[in-house]
């Protein structure tokens, strides 16, 4: 677990550094997540697992990270916790956009609803865009290696009938 603070106190001395809540970049693994978010509701591993509905054995290995719990798992933890999926398996601000496209979103909210159509519009263009050219880099790839097989040179029959047969083919 990698924990970073960004905040600053003073002491009688002058200008120390001191933990806060209130700016962090918290990186975990999903273990230490989940035990983090049962502790702060003050639940047991066996109070999770009876409200999950597994054996507090798997609690302890998830927690552990010595599995993976399955997404109807993942989907009751959840629930039990009382927070989403997506703050149990990703960290905390890896799905949403950064903090730049925050701002111009929140900006794009202020426009009038025309606008506000252009911008979804603009957007939606680029993305599918986007995904066009990932599905032609991928076709493109995929493409490939059949084309190379097929232009590469056959291996010469040592047959005489093979090699007879062949000329009559072609």
């Amino acid at each position: 677990m990698h924990i970073w603070y960004l905040s600053s106190g003073t002491s009688e001395r002058g200008l120390t550094v001191t933990p806060s809540l209130s700016l962090h970049l918290w990186t975990m693994d999903f273990g230490t997540r989940l035990a983090m978010l049962r502790k702060q509701r003050t639940m047991t591993q066996q109070a999770l697992a009876d409200a999950v509905g597994c054996h507090v054995t798997m609690i302890r290995r998830y927690e552990a990270n010595e599995t993976q719990p399955t997404l109807e798992v993942i989907r009751n933890m959840a629930r039990a916790l009382s927070v989403s999926a997506d703050s149990l398996i990703f960290e905390q601000d890896e799905r949403g956009p950064s903090e730049e496209l925050l701002l111009q979103f929140e900006a794009v909210s202020q426009l009038l609803p025309e606008e506000q159509a252009v911008v979804k519009e603009v957007l939606e263009s680029l993305i599918i865009k986007y995904q066009a050219r990932r599905w032609d880099a991928a076709r493109f790839a995929a493409a490939t290696p059949a084309k190379k097989k097929a232009a590469s040179p056959r291996k010469k029959d040592a047959s005489p009938k093979r090699a007879a047969h062949a000329a009559t083919q072609r």
